[in-house]
């Protein structure tokens, strides 16, 4: 007799326990507990309006004496979180202006993934160009004549097109042709 008491508390205790779960997070007695169908809705791609963009020399870059490469920085100066996503366009803005722009070809690296950016949050892209050789004006290992452009366009998908300078001199390539990141939330040296 003393275990069938035992047995009959432990079952109704047991019993109790699963209700009051049940009544805490709404699921009947006897449904299967299903995972959360609920997901987050992620935020809305930046505006341009929303980025200030910047641009310096990378620390690691091919050996010469152009640009090489530079690492492109986008902070989030509006209010509210906002998403970039994706690997950016680039074109030498002609006399400085992006309606006179040049585009460089361009090859992505990387998989792109979406970057939340928060209010003052920053992402980054890096972009590597064919380098300038020798002093002076320098020449390119192509054969054809170095560019140099006082800003660059930067263009990310759904997030409009910036027109950027270096903040440690002019951006120098050969071949109109350069090796872009996609954005990331980790900033590149």
């Amino acid at each position: 007799m003393r275990h069938s008491n035992g047995i009959r508390r432990a079952a109704l205790a047991t019993t109790a326990v699963t209700a009051v779960a049940a009544a805490v997070t709404g699921i009947l007695p006897g449904t299967a507990m299903a995972a959360s169908t609920t997901t987050s809705t992620p935020p809305p791609a930046c505006p341009a309006s929303a980025l200030q963009v910047s641009a310096w020399q990378a620390v690691h870059r091919p050996v010469g004496t152009g640009t090489g490469a530079a690492v492109v920085q986008f902070t989030n100066v509006s209010r509210r979180t906002c998403a970039l996503k994706g690997h950016p366009t680039v074109a030498g803005a002609g006399n400085g202006s992006p309606a006179h722009n040049t585009p460089l070809k361009v090859t992505p690296t990387g998989r792109a993934a979406t970057v939340t950016v928060r209010p003052h949050g920053k992402a980054w892209v890096k972009l590597t160009f064919v380098q300038v050789q020798g002093e002076g004006d320098g020449y390119c290992v192509s054969g054809k004549d170095p560019v140099t452009y006082p800003t660059m366009v930067i263009g990310l998908p759904h997030s409009g097109k910036h027109q950027v300078a270096l903040n440690d001199g002019v951006w120098a390539e050969c071949d109109n042709k350069v090796t872009v990141t996609p954005v990331s939330a980790v900033k590149p040296s």
